[in-house]
């Protein structure tokens, strides 16, 4: 049995359990037993905001550094890549790490989808940037899922 006290409780440091399920003790959060405040579901997350937008940048970063390092397989292994493409996929890469800088503002996340369309179509240049720009275009879908789920929006 662990004391109220004990960091491993499960009411936490300092609160015994009868304050920690009811949600009115000094200090507690207003939570109720089943987790829920005025019908907002609860993620678990300390800083749910934080964690999406820290998704949302981390994807973006991923595709920078993808696109970047893309570059010379594709010119070894797929044939010709002209200077216009490598001009593109780099501005491509170049907003991809503007936008994760920026995904404070709720308009970064549709800069990114546009981001994801603007990819595909660079599939017009080089037929692996569209296959690039399709496996991006699910992940980026996925983080949007994932955005709606934990913050509603």
């Amino acid at each position: 049995m662990t004391s109220p006290r004990d960091p491993s409780s499960p009411a936490g440091p300092g609160r015994s359990g009868a304050d920690a399920n009811d949600g009115a003790g000094s200090g507690g959060d207003g939570l109720g037993s089943g987790g829920e405040t005025a019908g907002q579901r609860r993620s678990g997350l300390r800083n749910p905001a934080g964690a999406v937008r820290g998704l949302g940048a981390g994807t973006l970063g991923l595709e920078a550094l993808v696109l970047l390092l893309a570059i010379q397989p594709i010119r070894v292994v797929g044939g010709e890549l002209s200077g216009a493409a490598v001009a593109v996929i780099v501005l491509l890469a170049v907003a991809a790490v503007a936008l994760a800088g920026m995904m404070r503002r709720p308009w970064a996340w549709h800069a990114g989808t546009v981001l994801q369309g603007a990819l595909m179509l660079a599939g017009l240049l080089h037929w692996s940037l569209l296959a690039l720009g399709i496996i991006f275009a699910l992940v980026w879908g996925y983080a949007l899922h994932v955005r709606r789920v934990i913050l509603g929006r």
